[in-house]
Order: structure tokens, then sequence, then C-alpha cells
């Protein structure tokens, strides 16, 4: 049952992360009919000040003691890889009594550094991945998701992620109507669709040599158009089992998903910028139908086209299609 949330605070503290985990769950909201979460906020010592990235500094009322009754305790954000010992066995404790562990964004990498995270499923912005894979080798990243539930341990990605987590773990133990209703006031969806990888800058897989440069200029401006190994073959005046293989070599991968990559991202632009239908977005990105769009957009992102625009299209910037 969730009834009271304990949250730890670092140096180093990042200001939104520790506000979100205040809004879900520190504010009363009685007056809705929801129920009134006891919270407390932590640090190393109490009534010593963090660092904060924003300039200014959190003053916990309580030390590390205030950590071992809480239903719940979290560990907002912090930009700190190394940690007091204190610290860490303050949370092996309250793990090994049965609180569960929620984590903000870089929060994981305390509960890392505790030990907290081997064999267990986990996600942290996407930025910092590969660090949590290099530091935690044991541990289960899952970097396309917004958050990660692994029972008594959920971890969220950056930022408004921690929204997402907070919200879903209020409906695990609470039920709907509770995460509903603080979401109404919070004036967030109560949930959202898709992971973190709508909001990832998809590289453009890179040309390392020369001499397949001209053909893959041509081929972003003719994206719309079928293409065949054979006949990029032709245009770049080598066989088909040479260009293959040169092109996996300068570029990475195969013509097949490097083309597909293309047409993902420039449906993305046209998504973001022009008023143009589904339809048309697939004709221009070279998907044909809109329902091939649907299917190649999904898989890389993890969005339909239709929510994908919904959420970044900006009406002020269209341009003319």
């Amino acid at each position: 049952m969730l009834r009271s949330v304990s949250v730890l605070v670092l140096d180093e503290l990042a200001v939104f992360e520790f506000g979100v985990l205040s809004e879900v769950f520190g504010l009363d909201r009685s007056d809705d009919g929801l129920p009134v979460f006891g919270w407390t906020v932590c640090g190393p010592e109490a009534g010593r000040p963090v660092s904060t990235t924003s300039g200014v500094t959190v003053t916990p009322e309580h030390g590390l003691d205030a950590l071992s009754g809480a239903d719940v305790v979290g560990v907002a954000a912090t930009g700190l890889r190394e940690f007091p010992p204190a610290v860490l066995q303050a949370l092996q404790r309250a793990r090994h009594r049965g609180a569960t562990l929620l984590s903000i964004c870089s929060g994981v990498f305390v509960l890392g550094a505790a030990g907290l995270l081997e064999g267990r499923r986990c996600t942290v912005h996407w930025k910092h991945a590969d660090e949590l894979r290099e530091r935690h080798p044991r541990a289960v990243v899952e970097e396309d998701s917004l958050f990660v539930d692994d029972g008594d341990l959920v971890t969220s990605a950056g930022t408004a992620a921690g929204i997402d987590a907070c919200l879903h773990l209020v409906r695990r133990e609470l039920g709907g109507a509770v995460a509903n209703g603080i979401a109404r006031r919070m004036v967030v969806p109560p949930q959202r669709e898709g992971g973190q990888r709508q909001f990832v800058e998809l590289p453009i897989p890179e040309c390392t040599g020369d001499s397949l440069a001209p053909v893959l200029a041509w081929l972003l401006e003719n994206l719309d158009r079928e293409h065949t190994v054979a006949a990029l073959a032709r245009r770049a005046a080598m066989s088909e089992r040479t260009f293959a293989r040169r092109f996996v070599v300068e570029t990475g991968t195969t013509p097949h998903r490097w083309i597909s990559a293309q047409r993902v991202l420039h449906a993305r632009t046209l998504l973001e910028e022009t008023d143009l239908g589904i339809d048309a977005v697939a004709s221009r990105a070279g998907f044909g139908t809109a329902a091939l769009l649907r299917h190649h957009f999904r898989r890389a992102l993890g969005v339909s086209p239709a929510d994908y625009r919904s959420t970044f299209r900006c009406e002020r910037a269209l341009r003319p299609a």
C-alpha cells in the first residue's frame, strides 16, 4: 500500500525532477477526495542544504533515518556519481525491509551504486543509458521506456517521464481514479503512449568514405521513389555485391535499413512542420501507403504518426506543403 513517501535529495540536485516527486506526493489534495501521503524530504544530514543544478539550495528537514519507515523511497535526479557510504547503506536497508524504490532520471545511479540494480530492469534518460550500462553491466537497461516497473523498483527516464512513473505507481497501488485525479489537478495526461524513442534525435548514418557520397545525396533527394540494390549499384558503377558490401562498410548498415531510416526522418519532419495528411506524408516520404508508414514509424519511434504529430507539431511553424 502507498501511504508514505520519503525522498532522498543529494548535492547537484535536479530541481525539476525533485519537483515532480513533490507535486505528485507532497501536496494536500484532500479537497478533491484524494489521499494525503506522508511526505518527508531527507538528506545526508538534517538541516544541511544540498546544492542544485539551478543555483539555489534545498534544505532537507530530515536525515537518512527518516527513510526507514516510508512505503516508497524516492531518489531525485542528481549530477553526482559518487555517494557517501551512509546514503547507500540507508537505501539498502530500505530495500531489505520491503520499501518500493522510485528513481527519477539520474537518481538511478544512486541505486546502482548501492548494488540495487543487479539483474533488475531499469531505465534512465536516453543520453545516460550507455553510461548506466558501463557502470552497472548487470543491470537490464531499457532505454526506450519512459519508465520501467520491476516490482519494488520503479525507474524513470528524464525530466517529464518522472511524472509518468509517479502516476503509474499511484495507479498501481491505489487505482486509476486516484491517479486520474492527481493528473487532472496537475493538468497532465494520466498516461502517455510510446517511449523515449519519440524524443531521441535519430542519427543520420554517415558515409565514412567518398565513393558513395553522391549516391547517398541523390537518395536523400529521391526518397519518394522506389529503389533497388541493382539500380543503386548501377548508379554507383559497381556490381551489386560490391555495392552492398561497400554500403555497409561506409554507412554501418544495409541499403534497405538506411533508406527506411531516412524515410522515417523525413516523415517526422513533415509531421512536425506541415499540415499534410498521413497519406500524403507516406507518399512524400517514400512509404507509399499510410499503413506502411505507420508500421515503420511505430517500429522506429514507438508511437503512431498521428500521436507523434499531436505531440510535436507547432501550428505557428507550419511551412507550405
